[in-house]
């Protein structure tokens, strides 16, 4: 069987019927830089229906050290066109989609339409509280992840469950975690979180996300982990009114 050749390892673990969620699911991610590109990949090999990938920037030389879909003959591209196409080589049974525009409340509410699930891997608090805003509206679950030098922390956010990242991060709303370009990360922390990230990606398509409602904290300098439960606030002015 098809099937079996290229998924046979990862359906070992899932069974038929994981894989069959996981093939019936597509998925919005937005940001295709260090995080994106991770778990973009793994959703690509893994199966997903089809993928939106969302990113206005180009390839620049200093992504190459934790962007792991790009070469060096991809610098001055846009970033979603590159991922498409090694996407496409990678599992040509994958839709992928590139949209190569800034991140609007409109295009994340279009997104969050379509998607069954929403992936933030931004690396600015402003528009990530615009995907969070549309993940809630649509009552689409949301994988998000952000990571800085040695440190990360990933959330799965499910509407009217879950605690939304207004509740979490709504003081953060205009300080971007650092400024374009001069990020300081380690590619390898960066695939630790990505994958992690990923990892909830495909659990939220099987049914059985593993941090929601949870903060998992690394600290891969000292290689501790940490997982703090979250309370949800029903007076949260974003997603407090949501009900499941």
């Amino acid at each position: 069987m098809k099937l079996l050749d290229r998924y046979s390892r990862q359906v070992a673990v899932i069974g038929e019927e994981g894989q069959r969620r996981i093939r019936a699911t597509s998925a919005a991610i937005f940001g295709v830089g260090g995080l994106g590109t991770h778990v973009a990949y793994y959703l690509a090999a893994g199966g997903f229906k089809k993928l939106y990938l969302v990113d206005s920037d180009k390839v620049a030389l200093s992504d190459l050290h934790r962007q792991v879909l790009y070469s060096t003959s991809d610098v001055g591209k846009y970033k979603v066109e590159a991922a498409a196409k090694r996407l496409g080589d990678i599992n040509p049974e994958v839709e992928v989609e590139p949209i190569a525009e800034e991140i609007s409340p409109s295009l994340a509410g279009e997104l969050a339409g379509k998607a069954d699930v929403l992936v933030d891997a931004l690396d600015n608090w402003a528009t990530r509280h615009v995907v969070n805003r549309a993940a809630v509206k649509a009552l689409k679950p949301l994988v998000h992840g952000a990571v800085q030098e040695w440190y990360g922390h990933v959330t799965t956010v499910i509407p009217g469950v879950t605690p939304c990242l207004e509740e979490l991060f709504g003081r953060l709303r205009s300080l971007p975690s650092c400024p374009q370009g001069v990020c300081p990360v380690l590619g390898p922390v960066v695939g630790v979180v990505a994958s992690l990230m990923a990892l909830e990606a495909f659990k939220v398509a099987i049914g059985a996300p593993s941090l929601a409602g949870k903060l998992l904290v690394v600290d891969l300098k000292h290689m501790s982990v940490d997982e703090i439960e979250l309370a949800r606030d029903e007076g949260c002015p974003v997603c407090g009114y949501v009900k499941r």
